[in-house]
């Protein structure tokens, strides 16, 4: 095929005037078109579709014209994520790819520093909101003139939705993921917040978390030389700006990117991954070149430091299914901050012009550069013990397929048969007041623990932790970490006593029960002593007797259903 320029394919944001971005339907015909136009290039094809009956599309580019995921993955091949347009009204990364993928398939010296990483990438990732455009959406952000919307066709922010797969693009997505599996990952996005100089900042799978081998090696390896490169290209690179306080000027803090967000998702499958987020308050243009830089950036050290990356990422799923403890929640560790040299603008405090106070403004005419205190140090906050293995009930359909969707190994029971398991009881959860992402978020919960013999039954699932995939089973199913299945509200109706009392008749039995459960009248009359205010009320004294007696025990009730095997 003859050489061809970019005239031949260009992208909407090359013909526009540098404030437009594409739209989905102007989006999939140009890879298709590429995909026929360079077969041995580039594969496009649809992986799904979204909650509105929206095809999602991604994109496989080799520099060798092997497409084969088993044959791929078989043969050890790197693989370089790029997820786009999970925000559509954060565009610039879309754009930024569509002309990437093109470059690739125009130039044989793009192509030839593949080498034998794999360019993977999904175009737009919520189509539902890249269909549902306007120019308001995106409240303080400066271009492009149109642009989709952060939502998708349920209303659901999908970068809040990768552990709970409410919707069928997180569906679709976890199971693509985890096919792929790939080394390193840049899920582009556009910040908003205070006002700086820079306009690439850049959040990443938090190094703490992401353990031992790969951590020390982003920290000190990977991070540094991708801040170096970018202000090499003229697109000084900063942390994700997340002040401690009220500006910059007091330092910023790592963004604790637990699973529900792409990196802390990625981190579950032992992945690095980048979330750039550029500033909302610069010009589109430079939003996109700045785009640009990081991925290739990120993509060329991908490349260049393959072997050790793959290296690393194998020692943590060893390490993973040896574990003796786990840690399942992390803090920041704000007594020993890193220092940033950040160069940022004068926060000045001016009479508001709609109310009686004073508002917060950034002068530009009045820029900064000094060192910073960078909280990037995060310690473990609950740690558990790593179980031998957990007893799912099959009951529990929604969670055993989201474990399958990611690659955790089950193993179905084949006879009935008694268990000696260890068994969380809630005995009190704290939710949030308003809804969040479609549920009511268990922030606070208080657990006890006990031994019990239960009955197993033949269809049920173990899910032995003795595997490379153990992370991302332990942190979505031991209830207290950060974004486990419970608090998502997985589980809530064992939280519900399913019978009552016609209190008329409960109370001869209430009686009965004090005075043959010695362990419940114990227990009446630490309460009586507590609550002595209560006793001249029956609904209250029936129902503790009712709750804390054996006689009329549901002990489904507040039992949380994913059991440890002892």
């Amino acid at each position: 095929m003859p050489i061809q320029s970019t005239s031949s394919y260009p992208t909407p944001y090359e013909l526009g005037n540098q404030n437009q971005t594409t739209t989905w339907e102007n989006c999939i015909p140009f890879y298709e078109k590429l995909a026929r136009d360079f077969p041995q290039i580039l594969r496009f094809e649809q992986i799904g579709v979204s909650d509105s009956g929206v095809p999602m599309h991604a994109g496989v580019i080799t520099a060798d014209g092997v497409f084969d995921r088993e044959l791929l993955k078989s043969t050890g091949r790197p693989v370089f994520f790029n997820n786009n347009g999970i925000h559509p009204g954060e565009p610039e990364g879309i754009d930024a790819c569509m002309a990437l993928v093109r470059d690739f398939c125009l130039q044989a010296e793009r192509r030839a520093a593949l080498g034998d990483t794999v360019f993977l990438f999904i175009p737009i990732y919520n189509v539902d909101g890249s269909l549902n455009r306007q120019n308001t959406s995106r409240v303080n952000q400066d271009g492009p003139e149109m642009f989709g919307f952060r939502a998708n066709g349920r209303n659901l922010d999908l970068n809040r939705d990768f552990i709970k797969c409410d919707s069928l693009a997180a569906q679709v997505f976890n199971q693509f993921f985890t096919m792929w599996d790939p080394d390193v990952m840049v899920d582009t996005h556009t910040s908003n917040g205070a006002d700086y100089s820079y306009t690439m900042t850049l959040i990443q799978t938090q190094a703490d978390k992401l353990g031992d081998g790969l951590g020390p090696f982003l920290r000190h390896s990977m991070l540094p030389a991708i801040y170096a490169e970018m202000e090499q290209r003229g697109w000084p690179t900063c942390p994700y700006v997340n002040p401690v306080k009220i500006t910059p000027d007091d330092g910023i803090e790592d963004f604790l990117e637990v699973p529900r967000f792409s990196t802390g998702f990625a981190a579950l499958h032992h992945t690095i991954g980048f979330m750039p987020e550029t500033h909302m308050l610069k010009p589109y243009a430079d939003r996109y070149e700045s785009m640009r830089a990081l991925v290739e950036v990120v993509l060329d050290f991908t490349i260049a430091n393959a072997a050790q990356i793959q290296t690393l990422r194998a020692q943590a799923r060893q390490a993973a299914a040896q574990k003796t403890q786990w840690p399942v929640s992390w803090k920041v560790d704000r007594s020993r901050p890193s220092s940033f040299r950040f160069r940022g603008y004068q926060a000045v405090y001016i009479p508001s012009k709609i109310g009686s106070y004073t508002r917060l403004s950034y002068d530009r005419n009045q820029p900064w550069e000094k060192d910073i205190p960078y909280f990037d140090h995060f310690v473990e906050d609950v740690v558990v013990k790593t179980p031998k293995a957990y007893l799912i009930p099959q009951a529990w359909r929604e969670v055993i397929e989201r474990l399958h969707w990611n690659g955790v190994v089950l193993q179905r029971i084949t006879v009935d048969q008694e268990m000696r398991v260890q068994t969380y009881h809630v005995k009190h959860v704290t939710s949030r007041a308003s809804a969040y992402e479609g549920h009511l978020f268990h922030d606070e919960m208080e657990l006890t623990t006990q031994v019990e013999t239960l009955q197993a039954r033949a269809g049920d699932y173990l899910v032995d932790l003795g595997q490379p995939n153990a992370r991302y089973a332990i942190e979505t199913l031991e209830p207290q970490a950060h974004d486990s299945f419970f608090r998502w509200g997985f589980f809530n109706s064992v939280l519900e006593k399913k019978e009552a009392f016609s209190d008329y008749v409960f109370e001869d039995s209430a009686y009965e029960m004090l005075q043959t459960e010695p362990e419940l009248a114990a227990k009446f009359e630490l309460w009586k002593a507590k609550h002595s205010e209560k006793l001249a009320n029956q609904e209250e004294v029936l129902n503790f007797i009712f709750a804390n007696g054996r006689r009329f025990h549901e002990p489904e009730w507040r039992r949380y259903p994913i059991y440890t095997v002892i």
